[in-house]
């Protein structure tokens, strides 16, 4: 179980995604790790920029997406709930087709702010985009 208040699959992620623009974009749990959660996005038209790559947006939704997840996995969501504060992203290589994999991991997990790192890779491992999201703990 980790570092997850509740423990969720990947199926039941994607299932609270559908009908947002997660599903839209093509963004898919594929794993819950102890401490990470893992997620893929396709790059298609829905995801690119007239240039033909990933848009940087896109990205930036995937990287806030996984990281928000993981934040509100982290809480008693009956009593809090997280919500994105700041998020920064690099882009570091484009990404013109394929699939790109993101991966969260907790920097900091603190009583009213929580700090996640993201990573995301092209099929090759390569890094595409490094962002760091910094998410606000409320109370319901």
């Amino acid at each position: 179980m980790g570092i997850w208040f509740q423990l969720f699959t990947p199926e039941d992620l994607n299932r609270r995604g559908e009908q947002t623009m997660a599903e839209f974009l093509g963004i898919v749990f594929t794993e819950v790790g102890d401490d990470f959660l893992i997620a893929t996005m396709p790059a298609s038209p829905r995801t690119k920029q007239p240039l033909g790559i990933i848009h940087g947006g896109a990205s930036v939704v995937l990287a806030e997406t996984i990281a928000s997840t993981a934040a509100n996995m982290v809480v008693d969501f009956e009593q809090y709930y997280c919500v994105g504060l700041e998020i920064n992203a690099n882009h570091i290589r484009s990404v013109r087709e394929g699939t790109v994999q993101a991966i969260t991991r907790p920097l900091h997990l603190g009583r009213t702010t929580q700090v996640w790192s993201i990573d995301i890779t092209n099929e090759q491992g390569q890094t595409t985009c490094v962002s760091r999201m910094t998410a606000c703990v409320l109370q319901r």
